[in-house]
């Protein structure tokens, strides 16, 4: 695969809601905001992303075996599949390319069960609590990567 190819975004449950659910946690942007802030970023390198969102783990397990071969890295902000979903974790050492894990609250300052991720292990780098702008942080540094 290569190392030019698009960089996937992969938004997990609830994300879709962004802009109306606690807003005062998560802000007011909006998923559509996070997809257009990402083609924004990769767009200044020469790249491109393929962006995908699902409430449905099975989905988002399915997606990621479809990126082997074709994406060169992988954005996810899982939801709250961080926290919970050992199936997850394996499906994304599967396509062998860069994973940055991306939150937009800074999980460490909230609940106690927030506090472990099962992604954070194998992902490259993780960034959280700078709102959606973690995510062109993570696009830039995977279109930069060498």
């Amino acid at each position: 695969m290569p190392s030019d190819g698009p960089i996937l975004v992969l938004n997990g449950p609830n994300l879709n809601m962004l802009g109306t659910r606690q807003p005062e946690v998560y802000g007011a942007d909006t998923l559509a905001d996070v997809i257009a802030l990402c083609e924004r970023t990769a767009a200044r390198f020469g790249r491109e992303i393929s962006a995908f969102q699902s409430n449905s783990e099975g989905a988002l397990i399915d997606r990621i075996h479809r990126a082997r071969g074709v994406e060169s890295a992988i954005v996810i902000n899982p939801g709250g599949l961080t926290h919970t979903s050992v199936a997850l974790r394996d499906a994304l050492v599967i396509p062998e390319v860069p994973i940055v894990e991306v939150h937009i609250s800074n999980v460490h300052a909230r609940e106690e069960f927030r506090h472990h991720s099962f992604v954070s292990p194998i992902a490259t780098a993780v960034i959280a609590g700078m709102g959606i702008q973690g995510y062109a942080a993570a696009v830039e540094f995977l279109a930069t990567r060498s």
